[in-house]
């Protein structure tokens, strides 16, 4: 582990009885960067996550966190951690206002509660029973939570579950900010359009094993392109050069094409329509999504190219 690592996992193993949650992941967040951690319900995320918390031992492999050790050195680590509680965690009879200012009173150098509670949201929420909060209220007192300490790794688990709109936008700059300000994220969420937003890493987990790492660019790119949209003449028949590839016209003129379209494929294409005669008048592509990747990948089909 370098200086610059915020966490580092070799080879983590967690079982649960006969069943094995994680079965030798390895990852590196690097200090000051957002990792999206991606998977679907039971691919080993939360018990990762548990293991880098301090709330579990791993079965096998290593976990460094802030170059600690999360179990061994526990006390010393959790005042520089900031972890967002998912349900539970407070007495559900005290205030909003209440939770987080004892919550600040645990920290050596808050941050400004009632600041918080204003940048949040949360203002006319503070004589509010914790019981009282809808899920998003209380995902919004959650993240103030994670936050109200300084921390210089945060755990971030579904953050924006059951937010309206404004307060999403509202916690994707806050971890923008957090980002900037040299904070590291850890993050879990089943919105692919936050991740591909927030992350500068992306590890897509699948039955408790790595099945992708890299930037979402590069993710993306490395999926290739999904379609090839042409304008051209009208009622072009396409030919035996095309025959590994879906031609369809929607529209008199407008060409989808489809397949495995790596750079030999658009070329055979467009010299296809040079061929014919055509008058081609527009070309676009469209990559796949982050979203188009995770699904491929999580449903065990080949993405790359």
């Amino acid at each position: 582990m370098t200086v610059t690592d915020a966490v580092e996992v070799r080879d983590l193993v967690v079982r649960y009885g006969d069943t094995t949650a994680v079965g030798g992941v390895s990852l590196t967040v690097p200090r000051g960067r957002v990792l999206s951690l991606l998977g679907h319900n039971g691919a080993g995320k939360t018990s990762l996550l548990q293991v880098c918390e301090g709330f579990r031992r791993a079965d096998g492999g290593t976990v460094a966190v802030l170059g600690l050790d999360p179990m061994g050195d526990h006390d010393a680590l959790m005042p520089r951690l900031g972890i967002m509680l998912q349900s539970g965690g407070v007495y559900p009879w005290a205030t909003a206002g209440e939770i987080l200012r004892l919550f600040a009173s645990f920290a050596a150098t808050p941050l400004d509660v009632d600041m918080l509670l204003d940048r949040l949201g949360l203002r006319k929420f503070e004589r509010t029973r914790w019981r009282r909060l809808s899920g998003g209220e209380q995902q919004r007192l959650s993240l103030a939570v994670a936050l109200v300490g300084r921390p210089e790794l945060v755990f971030l688990d579904e953050p924006t579950a059951g937010m309206d709109t404004e307060a999403r936008h509202t916690t994707w700059r806050l971890i923008e900010e957090l980002r900037a300000d040299g904070v590291t994220v850890l993050l879990t969420t089943h919105l692919l359009d936050e991740a591909e937003r927030l992350a500068d890493d992306v590890v897509i987990m699948s039955s408790g094993v790595v099945a992708a790492t890299g930037t979402p660019a590069e993710l993306t790119a490395a999926a290739g392109i999904d379609l090839l949209e042409v304008r051209a003449d009208p009622h072009l028949v396409p030919d035996g050069r095309l025959a590994e590839l879906q031609v369809t016209e929607p529209t008199p003129g407008e060409y989808a094409i489809t397949g495995n379209l790596d750079a030999a494929a658009i070329a055979a294409v467009l010299g296809w329509f040079a061929g014919a005669g055509a008058q081609v008048t527009a070309v676009n592509t469209r990559r796949r999504t982050l979203e188009d990747v995770y699904l491929a990948l999580t449903s065990g089909e080949k993405v790359y190219r």
